[in-house]
């Protein structure tokens, strides 16, 4: 097994990329189900038994390497894409004065989910979009809730006349994600999804999720609470600890409650404290004096879900996990009605930080 060679290899294609196309294509040759790196790591059974953990590990570290090279490279390229199509739009003026562009405001979703895709970015995870209109066998089987499957009544949603549906959850895009990056990869996909809700202040139609998955040979429940207390502690920009519940979600085994710790408490209200002889409870109102707060759903990733994916369950590992963006942004803007992000609101708009 000649790694010099490989690794020499792989830096002269990675110079070559210059489309997106380019960056799929040499996923694909290096990094994909069959790739070659891939089917080094495959090898690593034949070699003698005293070297392969020195193997492994170098070839775990030009896989890392290959991935983040890649994934810098297809961001450069898309900048850079984006920047040629402004420039060449007779319809956008780059001369105009700063003072007179902005003209309106970004919507709380769309900042919310920039700044969550840039967090993961910053972790190697991939940015997947899928569309909102799924298969049934998409939304449903391939996420391990079979036909008359009892969550089915928890996620009555709209169907077209094709049989497909408006998706209930990002998780809809699982299976795609397995079979387009093979069985090591870690990836979010944020997105609209709908619902046929009784709409109120904490209810809607139509609201927002990001879906997560993080699979490879050692991954473990570690590696979750690790991921999204370093993404909360980011997004929220003060220290976040997470803790798991047990709890039954259909596509992971075992399946957990996150709650994050409450961003509205004060450190100093964060525990009991007794003054003059008085206790006084700790946390606050939104946390209901538990300093927690219920976050998002997540596990291990069930093994159905990966075998439904091509991945051998055996083998590979991973978690996944779901939040919603819509409660992520309520948190985030102090905003306590769902209602007013589809509302059209100018003056809801204005009123949060851009």
């Amino acid at each position: 097994m000649d790694l010099t060679k490989i690794k020499k290899e792989i830096e002269a294609e990675l110079q070559k990329l210059k489309t997106d196309a380019d960056c799929s294509t040499f996923h694909q040759k290096y990094l994909g189900k069959s790739g070659e790196v891939t089917r080094l790591v495959q090898g690593l059974r034949d070699i003698d038994p005293s070297k392969r953990a020195s193997v492994g590990a170098a070839l775990n570290e030009l896989k890392k390497s290959t991935e983040e090279r890649l994934f810098s490279l297809q961001n450069e390229i898309k900048d850079k894409e984006f920047k040629n199509k402004l420039m060449q739009d007779k319809l956008v003026d780059i001369t105009i004065p700063e003072i007179h562009k902005k003209q309106g405001t970004l919507h709380p979703i769309t900042l919310i989910t920039s700044e969550v895709e840039e967090v993961f970015a910053s972790m190697g995870f991939i940015i997947e979009d899928g569309p909102e209109i799924a298969t049934e066998f998409e939304c449903f089987e391939s996420v391990n809730i079979p036909k008359n499957h009892p969550a089915r009544d928890m996620q009555d949603t709209f169907w077209l006349n094709d049989g497909r549906v408006l998706r209930t959850h990002t998780s809809a895009w699982q299976n795609h994600m397995m079979k387009k990056y093979g069985p090591t990869f870690r990836a979010i996909c944020p997105g609209r999804c709908f619902r046929n809700e009784a709409i109120d202040a904490s209810h809607e139609n139509t609201f927002f999720q990001v879906e997560g998955m993080m699979i490879g040979e050692d991954i473990s429940i570690s590696n979750l609470v690790y991921f999204m207390q370093e993404a909360l502690t980011a997004v929220f920009k003060k220290n976040i600890k997470v803790r798991l519940r047990p709890s039954y979600y259909s596509f992971v085994e075992p399946g957990f409650d996150l709650d994050a710790s409450c961003i509205f408490c004060d450190d100093s209200r964060s525990e009991p404290s007794q003054s003059d002889g008085v206790t006084t409870s700790k946390g606050c109102n939104i946390c209901k004096h538990s300093t927690w707060i219920e976050f998002c759903g997540c596990g291990m990733i069930h093994p159905n879900v990966l075998e439904m994916g091509g991945i051998d369950h055996k083998k590979y590992q991973g978690f996944a996990f779901g939040f919603g963006l819509t409660r992520l942004a309520m948190m985030r803007y102090g905003i306590d009605e769902i209602r007013l992000f589809n509302s059209g609101n100018l003056e809801f708009l204005k009123g949060v930080p851009q």
